[in-house]
């Protein structure tokens, strides 16, 4: 016989391997479930992380825009935004901030957008510590700090 020969036992069936050195053959409908089990967990788990994926990387319901700033003396820049939001009802506070040369932030300022239309512009002076060159928008929200809120 030379290597490479299958050896076979009569009627052209394969021998079962040595149990003592490979184990029992094990029966495959125990193999079935577990295959069966971690697909169902594959599938829970990737539907949560779309979904999650889906809230966060979704829409924004409230975001601004800048439309136009403008520098005013002392260190002091204009800021003009435009906000859209889909329930104009709810009032919504937008963080605006203005940029030094460097690029780094130079002032920031929360400003209160009241409940209207919805689509609302708004111009509001931020202060800065140094020189301003630009100003923009940092993010919107509907949560509004206790502090900003009317009585």
């Amino acid at each position: 016989m030379q290597t490479g020969d299958v050896v076979t036992t009569e009627g052209g069936a394969r021998p079962a391997p040595p149990a003592d050195r490979y184990g029992t053959v094990g029966r495959s409908g125990s193999r079935r479930w577990r295959r069966w089990l971690f697909t169902g967990i594959a599938v829970v788990v990737s539907c949560v992380i779309a979904w999650v994926a889906y809230v966060n990387l979704g829409d924004a319901p409230i975001d601004a825009e800048r439309v136009a700033f403008e520098d005013r003396p002392g260190n002091a820049m204009e800021i003009t935004i435009n906000v859209t939001r889909d329930q104009p009802d709810k009032a919504g506070v937008c963080v605006v901030r203005v940029r030094d040369r460097a690029g780094a932030e130079s002032g920031r300022r929360e400003v209160l957008v009241p409940a209207g239309a919805g689509h609302s512009r708004v111009s509001v002076v931020v202060k800065s510590i140094g020189m301003p060159v630009t100003a923009d928008v940092y993010g919107c929200s509907y949560d509004i700090p206790r502090y900003m809120s009317t009585p």
